[in-house]
């Protein structure tokens, strides 16, 4: 649907119309700065939602970075990987065709790109690849790090949490089935049972960031919730929403595992956050996800969809945190050596853009994506 204010158009269409009016409000405005004798060395933006579609258009010797997060797949990827929610309607297939339309296009003028990790940089057509750097935005390890004396009161429930506490948390800017919340949800009869004494915390909005919206105009937390209607205690499940981002890295300091499950999508922050608190992560065996965490080096991994594996993991971590406390410790040193703020992304970033500044336009030098990788990744 066109979002509030857009012109009635095909359907197919809408997508498109509402990036063109993003491109088109972004163009007036840097047109009027260029009156007003602005002179940029270089432009930095996301490709994803037209903002960029009008710039070369205006600035046609100004190198631009395009911050490249990810092109649709017609197929694999997040395309059809869930069979709950997969669709083969053709109009569905050639819509997501169209939407890939404003990417591909950006992709064409594209100056250098700047994708964070290799599987969102492995959607980019081979063709472009020579010109896309791999370097993550960043963890500042130095903050987002483990602290003896953490703890955490859910006052509410009336409860105080701290470490070595049997405590599970689950994460997502907001609860859907992108992110594995369906399967999380369900795999909780089974964990209750096997640890009685468990809690878990689960922090996320209602909305939908990706995907499609729930059934009958509920969220998914609600869907969910009915669904499993008495099978949960739910005295030991603690929906907190959104919270300040300090708490969330107080809750990774604390828990005894963290599950993260992703579709084979853009990388959550969220989980190299709770690495680099010394969380121990139980992930999805999916690309993104098979990138940073080894099984059984830094973390353990899970075959999305089966709810069973899932249970009997987390429950082994609680069983016996001391045996898996290694994951955590080698999960904070992937962090610092990968994915570090300051020490890693921040310096090559910076060398990237005084680069582009310098070559300008002209630059034709780079290093595939087989070259690359997330940690050392240069045009």
């Amino acid at each position: 649907m066109p979002a509030a204010g857009v012109p009635a158009c095909h359907p197919w269409a809408a997508d498109l119309q509402t990036k063109a009016i993003r491109a088109e409000a972004v163009g007036k405005l840097l047109a009027g700065l260029l009156q007003a004798e602005f002179s940029p060395d270089l432009v930095i933006g996301h490709s994803g939602w037209g903002e960029l579609l009008a710039i070369k258009d205006l600035l046609p010797q100004v190198p631009v970075l395009h911050q490249v997060e990810w092109i649709y797949q017609l197929q694999g990827g997040d395309t059809n990987f869930d069979p709950e929610f997969s669709s083969l309607d053709w109009q569905a297939q050639s819509c997501l065709r169209l939407r890939r339309a404003p990417q591909l296009m950006a992709l064409q003028d594209l100056d250098w790109g700047l994708s964070p990790t290799k599987w969102q940089a492995s959607t980019v057509p081979v063709e472009y690849r020579n010109r896309l750097s791999i370097i993550h935005e960043g963890i500042d390890t130095t903050t987002i790090c483990p602290k003896s004396g953490s703890g955490l009161s859910l006052q509410k429930a009336g409860l105080q949490f701290e470490a070595g506490a049997e405590l599970v948390t689950f994460v997502a800017r907001n609860l859907e089935p992108y992110r594995g919340f369906h399967v999380f949800m369900r795999m909780l009869p089974a964990l209750q049972q096997l640890r009685p004494k468990a809690h878990v915390v689960i922090v996320g909005g209602e909305n939908v960031s990706y995907g499609q919206p729930a059934p009958n105009g509920m969220s998914w937390k609600q869907t969910l919730l009915q669904e499993l209607n008495g099978q949960l205690d739910l005295s030991r499940i603690h929906f907190v929403g959104k919270i300040p981002h300090p708490l969330l890295h107080e809750l990774f300091r604390i828990c005894a595992c963290h599950a993260y499950l992703s579709y084979p999508f853009v990388l959550s922050w969220s989980m190299l956050e709770a690495m680099s608190c010394g969380a121990v992560v139980v992930g999805s065996a999916t690309p993104p996800v098979e990138e940073v965490i080894e099984h059984g080096r830094n973390g353990l991994l899970v075959n999305f969809f089966d709810q069973q594996a899932w249970a009997h993991t987390i429950a082994a971590v609680l069983e016996n945190p001391t045996a898996h406390k290694h994951l955590g410790v080698a999960a904070r040193q992937t962090i610092i050596e990968r994915y570090d703020l300051h020490s890693s992304c921040l310096p090559q970033q910076l060398k990237l853009i005084d680069k582009l500044i310098i070559q300008g336009c002209s630059s034709d030098q780079g290093v595939s994506l087989d070259q690359s990788s997330a940690a050392n990744a240069a045009i």
